[in-house]
């Protein structure tokens, strides 16, 4: 059956709306992934792995992730001339319906590619790349109308210079919302500069690690506050221990706590949770469920190897809810997880026959990827 179109901002779309609700920039990488490995390799030995999968990756993760959640998403990223950009280019825009209006094909440049090696709950990567041949505000002119931009703080010049605006102010200015991330610093500096840009966004979401760091501070929750000074809607996510968040514009502060899950490859789990926060912030939703949806939307990812290839959409978070519902299980685990999720009851029923299941196209038209 042919996947679905869900759109869960139907309701909220008119004349004038913006032309799309995410708009992204930065390296799509081809991403292969070797799965089921018997043991970590070491030097001079060969491991055979049980499953391989390939996908578009780097900022295609977010892409993807936003996209499968019925978001209508555009990204601007340099792609080359070579069979790899064929393919992620491919994929992007036939099979998950990313908007690549402001990409641009290079001639003679390498299309950036990682390999990833999934072993005992962990991974290790190897990658080769260039940088973007153009500039981001040259590339991308003026953005589109978005309802929302995402954009990682160390990865764009200074914002909200009047006589050099980047990409982000422009964005900014016609109407959309800034979420911003953070990749770690290597250098260990941790330069309290990243803040100061927090003046021009709507929101700010971080790891635990990276906010503590940033913020000087010994604690998630100390962190989240300090954060909180700077930025109207601030969320730390915790790993196995959940995510917290305060909105300001709303007065709401919330935690929730992570779902008991076998993570089998962390790999885009962060992009999958930011797509399913700004999905919520863009519809309207309480703090407390914009948290929980995105933790579960990061949940289901985080059980399933590859990337963008894990990302879930509607379909999957439909059969999760129905599979909760129908279950006997009565234990106080399972009856929070059906308050907490209770607001699905309003938009599951909503999701077609059909909707967008994960994919599991890759280079060779079939992924060995074991799927759920």
């Amino acid at each position: 059956m042919p996947d679905t179109r869900y759109d869960p901002l139907a309701d909220a779309r008119g004349p004038g709306t913006a032309e799309f609700d995410v708009f992204l920039w930065g390296p799509v990488f081809l991403d292969i992934i070797f799965t089921g490995l018997p043991e970590r390799p070491t030097g001079g030995t060969e491991v055979w792995a049980e499953g391989m999968g390939s996908s578009p990756g780097g900022i295609a993760n977010l892409a993807i992730a936003a996209s499968r959640l019925g978001l209508r998403t555009s990204l601007a990223a340099a792609f080359g001339d070579d069979d790899y950009a064929d393919f992620c280019w491919r994929t992007l825009s036939e099979q998950e319906h990313v908007d690549l209006g402001r990409s641009r094909r290079f001639d003679n440049w390498h299309s950036p590619v990682t390999m990833s090696v999934a072993y005992d709950g962990d991974r290790s990567m190897v990658t080769h790349g260039h940088p973007s041949p153009v500039p981001a505000s040259e590339m991308i002119g003026q953005p589109p109308r978005s309802g929302a931009v995402i954009v990682d703080l160390g990865d764009v010049e200074p914002l909200g210079d009047p006589e050099r605006p980047t990409w982000v102010d422009l964005a900014r200015k016609e109407g959309a919302r800034v979420f911003a991330d953070v990749g770690w610093d290597g250098t260990g500096v941790w330069s309290p500069r990243v803040l100061d840009q927090l003046r021009y966004c709507d929101a700010f979401l971080p790891n635990a690690g990276e906010a503590m760091a940033y913020t000087r501070t010994d604690s998630p929750q100390d962190a989240l506050y300090a954060l909180a000074d700077r930025v109207p809607l601030a969320v730390v996510t915790n790993g196995a221990e959940g995510a917290l968040g305060i909105d300001a514009k709303t007065g709401e502060e919330a935690r929730v706590p992570a779902l008991r899950v076998p993570a089998l490859d962390p790999t885009g789990a962060g992009d999958v949770f930011g797509a399913g926060l700004v999905l919520g912030t863009l519809s309207g939703w309480a703090l407390a469920d914009r948290l929980a949806f995105a933790t579960l939307c990061s949940a289901l990812a985080v059980q399933q190897f590859g990337g963008s290839l894990a990302a879930p959409g509607w379909g999957d978070i439909a059969d999760w809810w129905h599979d909760l519902q129908k279950s006997d299980d009565q234990s106080s685990y399972s009856r929070s997880l059906r308050r907490r999720y209770e607001f699905l009851d309003d938009i599951v029923p909503s999701v077609p026959v059909g909707a967008v299941r994960r994919a599991v196209a890759t280079i060779a038209r079939n992924a060995d990827v074991t799927h759920n």
